[in-house]
């Protein structure tokens, strides 16, 4: 085997003129973080990854608390919960006293491979929410169902609570 000496030539480090910081791009550089934590909120890929080269695969690394609304009628109140992506399994309901709990895990996996690369990506999340309960709650009849990722719980009134509703009037003002 020969060997060859090699020579090794050694500069000096270019300095960069020092410049003030530049406050447009500066500016810009906030404003597309901005813009991609709002977009990475609701599922969309990042304003950065819709350009590259290789294709995303959609998942979200934060977990939210779930939206909620909360209804009356005569003979219930109902709490509705939306839950995309989650089942049955991942949700507890629980009733303790006067408080409502709504507890609920999420896990996710993905994983794509093709010819140059290998992605896997893991998230999880979790959630609790709990409300306080009006006086006149069926506590012993109350139910959930979870159905294409909505949680609904229904709290029956009691007939005494049923009967303490009365509708008023509403006049025009002179």
């Amino acid at each position: 085997m020969a060997t060859a000496p090699v020579e090794v030539k050694r500069s000096a480090p270019a300095q960069a003129p020092a410049r003030p910081p530049d406050m447009l791009r500066s500016l810009r550089s906030d404003m597309d973080r901005l813009f991609d934590r709002f977009a990475g909120a609701f599922g969309m890929p990042t304003f950065s990854r819709m350009f590259e080269a290789m294709p995303t695969i959609e998942t979200s690394y934060s977990f939210s608390v779930p939206a909620v609304d909360i209804t009356e009628d005569n003979s219930a109140y109902k709490v509705t919960a939306e839950l995309p992506g989650m089942s049955e399994k991942d949700v507890e309901v629980t009733l303790s006293g006067d408080t409502l709990m709504l507890k609920g895990e999420k896990k996710q996996e993905t994983e794509k491979r093709e010819a140059n690369y290998h992605l896997c990506e893991r998230s999880w999340g979790e959630f609790r929410r709990s409300f306080s309960l009006p006086e006149g709650v069926d506590r012993d009849k109350v139910t959930a169902e979870f159905t294409k990722g909505v949680l609904t719980v229904t709290l029956p009134k009691t007939p005494q609570a049923q009967k303490q509703s009365k509708q008023i009037e509403v006049k025009a003002g002179g």
